[in-house]
């Protein structure tokens, strides 16, 4: 069975398309990965273009409108994990692809906007009956509203990851070689991080 990452937050600056981006280099070591870019900003086709020659290849497409959904279904066929990144904003390619989703991934930074933002894009998930849970992104080692942020997050009944990405530099930096940060530093401490997050989306979606 296919499994459908579509990853949505109605705010920009959340750390989206760098999500996406790191999903799909962690889960290509071992899968057959197909990336779908339907945000106008094309963010994730610029990095798919610096990939190097030596990168795992990954399936990759660049839509909108109407052929979100035939192409969703296309690269169905031929892979296990399909990631979409999709606009910062609620609007009919959005729909589609929380509509296609098995899981949506809602990247969240511990701060009032970003988690009031969220609610929309639950909401959405909601209406359209599919799954969705809040991805911790960006977080900062110390500070005292990011911890009282993360625990009234946690407190809630809104679907949370236990685990959560660190504000880290390394993430930037893989993502400006057209890697992820698996890929661009496998022993680092956001790395590590990472694949906490991939192993609980397994969990999830198995």
């Amino acid at each position: 069975m296919v499994v459908v990452f579509t990853v949505a937050q109605q705010k920009g600056g959340t750390g989206k398309t760098t999500l996406a981006a790191n999903l799909a280099a962690a889960l290509v070591a071992n899968n057959r990965v197909a990336l779908l870019d339907i945000d106008p900003q094309h963010s994730l086709t610029q990095w798919h273009k610096l990939r190097p020659d030596s990168a795992s290849k990954l399936s990759f497409s660049e839509v909108s409108g109407w052929r979100v959904t035939s192409e969703l279904e296309r690269l169905k066929a031929a892979n296990d994990f399909i990631i979409i990144d999709t606009p910062p904003q609620i609007d009919t390619d959005a729909r589609l692809a929380i509509r296609g989703a098995s899981l949506v991934l809602v990247p969240v930074q511990p701060s009032p906007p970003d988690v009031w933002a969220a609610e929309g894009t639950l909401t959405l998930a909601a209406l359209e009956r599919r799954r969705a849970v809040i991805v911790l992104n960006r977080v900062p080692s110390t500070g005292k509203l990011c911890e009282a942020m993360v625990m009234a997050l946690r407190q809630t009944r809104r679907p949370l990851l236990r685990a959560l990405l660190g504000n880290r530099i390394g993430f930037a930096n893989a993502f400006a070689e057209g890697l992820g940060i698996t890929e661009a530093a496998p022993r680092s401490i956001a790395s590590n991080e990472l694949h906490a997050v991939v192993n609980e989306l397994l969990e999830i979606t198995e």
